[in-house]
């Protein structure tokens, strides 16, 4: 066994969140007088942090695009939590993996109140030895910082860091890993744009829940 230390984004990878979060940024939009009707178009928003996506894909200040966060979790916390369903297969490849000892850990750029609310909802939680996830205050935003407070509260998983892995859909968790030399696995079941995954320069790529399966049952 190559892996034992095995890092899981979460919007993407665990959970299919698209439909609450693109939703969600229409909301914080529409806030702004922006009325974007087909949610589609909003899906570069899943994965990235929040504050910087506003400010990337909308041109928004540094105040308005934490303004605009703010809107967000407004339908986030009542409504958009729910819009969200695990994708099929994880829930038993959690617990397998789990029963071989292996260490498995959240990581994601999501705040972690809310990452500990998915993981509870869909049963799911007891599988992870750590969950971490970034401050409602901004704190820990990016992929490279959530990764190195990985680090920090599991050591084990930094001594050797070829026992660790970073699974993710989007490039942001491919980049952090490389940041964190460790190595990653890119899922295309996720919000991956095409190509996206090799131009980051995951180790891995698979392409369905099935293929993650295949691949650990051979690293």
């Amino acid at each position: 066994m190559k892996y034992s230390y095995l890092l899981f984004d979460l919007d993407g990878t665990l959970t299919d969140s698209g439909e609450g979060i693109m939703r969600c940024v229409q909301y914080a939009l529409e806030k702004f007088g922006i009325r974007e009707q087909d949610v589609r178009k909003l899906r570069r928003f899943v994965g990235p942090p929040l504050n910087d996506s506003f400010r990337i894909f909308c041109g928004m200040s540094e105040e308005d695009a934490l303004q605009a966060v703010r809107y967000y979790r407004e339908r986030y916390e009542k409504q958009g939590i729910l819009e969200n369903h695990v994708y099929e297969g994880i829930p038993q490849l959690l617990k397998d993996l789990a029963a071989e000892g292996r260490t498995l850990i959240v990581a994601s750029s999501k705040p972690e109140v809310y990452v500990r609310k998915v993981l509870e909802n869909f049963s799911i939680a007891e599988s992870f030895s750590f969950t971490i996830g970034s401050g409602m205050n901004g704190r820990l935003s990016s992929k490279e910082e959530i990764l190195a407070e990985v680090l920090r509260r599991c050591p084990a998983a930094g001594a050797d860091r070829k026992e660790t892995v970073m699974i993710g859909d989007r490039r942001y968790d491919i980049e952090g890993a490389r940041s964190a030399h460790i190595d990653s696995v890119g899922v295309y079941y996720g919000y991956a744009e095409a190509g996206e995954l090799e131009a980051a320069g995951a180790d891995y790529i698979v392409q369905t829940v099935d293929e993650l399966r295949e691949l650990f049952m051979r690293l």
